[in-house]
């Protein structure tokens, strides 16, 4: 291999965008089938995590290769919430209820509350093989500046149970306004396609928010620069020689 082509490849490697995305909700509303079947297309339905899970896998996003880190959270009841250290961890995160339980729908209405107010305050195709990580580390956040709203999408799973229903669409739809953020109604057990657009929905968001905080970063610098900008005036002339 020629010296160009592994510096090719370095460059490569280096310009590789990253996501951090902590998957949220009640239990049992198929967070895990939900990851796992967008990193391997394939469909587990049961379950028994006692922990968090963590996973890395380079995937296909228009085109172009991204890093996916993902949490998969373990919430032991719906009275538990997340962490300040998840939420400082995630660049964005994907929101979960199921169709089939009120509860669940509720649980997500508190928990993006509770998330928006503890954000603020921390700062904002590829294998098939799932490769778990270690816990999340204390202190290593996400890189997305808190000051537009952190990145969200909203999932009602389990689209396939229609006749379990208590969870209608429009009640989906009317809070994905007040989020501002998309919103689906999907099937971890039988779609593909619809449950990786929501993973790459909540990248896509990312790095819009990526995106406006480094024009605003860039503003700023620039702004503060134009006022130290010294301007040689007709006086200067005057100054006597060295």
């Amino acid at each position: 291999m020629t010296t160009n082509a592994i510096r090719g490849i370095r460059r490569k490697k280096s310009s590789l965008s990253e996501v951090k995305i902590a998957v949220l909700g009640a239990p049992g509303v198929g967070k895990s089938a939900l990851i796992v079947r967008f990193l391997t297309k394939r469909y587990i339905g049961e379950y028994d995590h006692q922990a968090e899970q963590r996973y890395r896998n380079e995937i296909l996003v228009d085109n172009e290769p991204v890093l996916f880190e993902i949490l998969d959270t373990c919430n032991k009841n719906t009275e538990a919430l997340p962490s300040q250290e998840t939420i400082s961890w995630a660049d964005g995160f994907l929101l979960v209820y199921s169709i089939t339980d009120r509860q669940s729908f509720n649980w997500v209405k508190r928990v993006r509350l509770h998330i928006s107010e503890r954000k603020g305050r921390s700062g904002l195709c590829g294998t098939t093989t799932l490769t778990p990580m270690p816990p999340v580390p204390a202190g290593v956040g996400g890189d997305v500046s808190p000051t537009l709203g952190p990145p969200m999408v909203l999932l009602g799973n389990k689209a396939d149970m229609v006749h379990l229903r208590q969870v209608s669409s429009e009640e989906g739809e009317i809070l994905a306004k007040d989020l501002e953020c998309y919103f689906s109604e999907v099937a971890a057990s039988e779609q593909v396609l619809q449950v990786a657009n929501a993973f790459h929905e909540v990248f896509k968001e990312v790095q819009n928010v990526r995106k406006r905080n480094k024009t605003s970063l860039l503003d700023r610098v620039l702004g503060n620069k134009a006022t130290k900008i010294y301007v040689r005036g007709k006086s200067d002339s005057a100054l006597p020689k060295e």
